[in-house]
């Protein structure tokens, strides 16, 4: 596997930063890390890329120790640190040809710069110096950077902040791409983000894991044992006859002819609603089964 950390804690002084944190990243996955500020997420980051050690637990890149081998293992990773650290006196190519020399990257320097710059969208801006760029640019840098030596993971914190709608798409579709050939741990507040090109999400609150589940089946996993379905009917209804459908626990108006209904149970009542429109001589205009959202997920666990 290309990520593992297992019981990660971490202390600040007194404050515990990081609480028994396990989680796994396999070759080829887009891993969305997700939670409120000071949740966790930087101390993870800081800890895979061996920039700070934990106090207890172990962390493992490309089935590597950290704690063994972290200078060679940085040589593996991409990292975009949320502050990105860049030289705003320093042009573009410059400063790509400064990073590569640092990998040592030797013969492949000139080549390895070009297709960086096609891949990160830089062609029209690379004779800039980086302090004369957008924040969007900047961050294209940045992950320029990143991936200058052609690292099996990548580990982005908060890529996005700060761009604008345009910009994050730009960065999001650059990401994609890159995740198809990569590892990817990305940190983000944006829920849209993890939904638009993560695979699964890990949630992190007070230093914990409360949620570690693919994408496209975390909702349906926090939905419990209750059904909830939204209704329009043709015209407004008597709110006591709707209470009297069976298997009903909660009813919401939503305006005279939207109906918010909870089931007792996990047993489907849409068709128990249809009944009674018939029954009482009412058209359905439409009926939705609703899921909860991934934001309402997250502020369900991190409130």
């Amino acid at each position: 596997m290309s990520i593992k950390v297992k019981g990660l804690v971490k202390y600040y002084g007194e404050q515990k930063a990081l609480d028994d944190v396990g989680f796994e990243v396999h070759p080829g996955e887009i891993v969305g890390f997700v939670g409120p500020n000071g949740a966790g997420k930087t101390t993870t980051m800081k800890v895979l890329t061996g920039y700070t050690m934990p106090d207890q637990g172990e962390a493992w890149v490309n089935d590597r120790r950290v704690a063994d081998d972290h200078l060679n293992i940085r040589r593996n990773i991409g990292y975009l640190p949320e502050h990105n650290p860049l030289y705003p006196h320093m042009y573009i190519k410059e400063y790509l040809e400064y990073v590569s020399g640092l990998y040592s990257l030797g013969r492949q320097t000139s080549e390895r710069i070009n297709q960086v710059i096609a891949l990160t969208g830089l062609e029209k801006e690379k004779k800039k110096k980086i302090g004369a760029l957008s924040k969007g640019y900047r961050q294209r840098t940045g992950l320029a950077q990143a991936i200058i030596h052609d690292p099996d993971v990548l580990i982005l914190d908060e890529p996005t902040s700060g761009l604008d709608p345009n910009q994050i798409e730009q960065i999001r579709n650059m990401i994609s791409r890159l995740g198809q050939e990569k590892t990817v741990l990305l940190s983000t507040h944006i829920m849209q983000e993890v939904e638009a090109i993560c695979d699964r999400i890990v949630i992190i609150n007070n230093g914990r894991i409360v949620a570690d589940d693919k994408v496209d089946q975390i909702s349906a996993s926090f939905e419990g044992s209750k059904q909830t379905v939204v209704v329009e009917f043709d015209r407004a209804v008597d709110p006591d006859l709707l209470h009297r459908i069976e298997g009903v626990s909660q009813l919401k108006k939503m305006d005279d002819t939207n109906w918010l209904f909870e089931s007792v149970s996990d047993e489907d009542i849409r068709q128990r609603i249809f009944q009674f429109a018939v029954s009482n001589s009412l058209s359905v205009l439409s009926m939705q089964k609703k899921q909860k959202s991934l934001e309402e997920v997250f502020r369900e666990l991190t409130q």
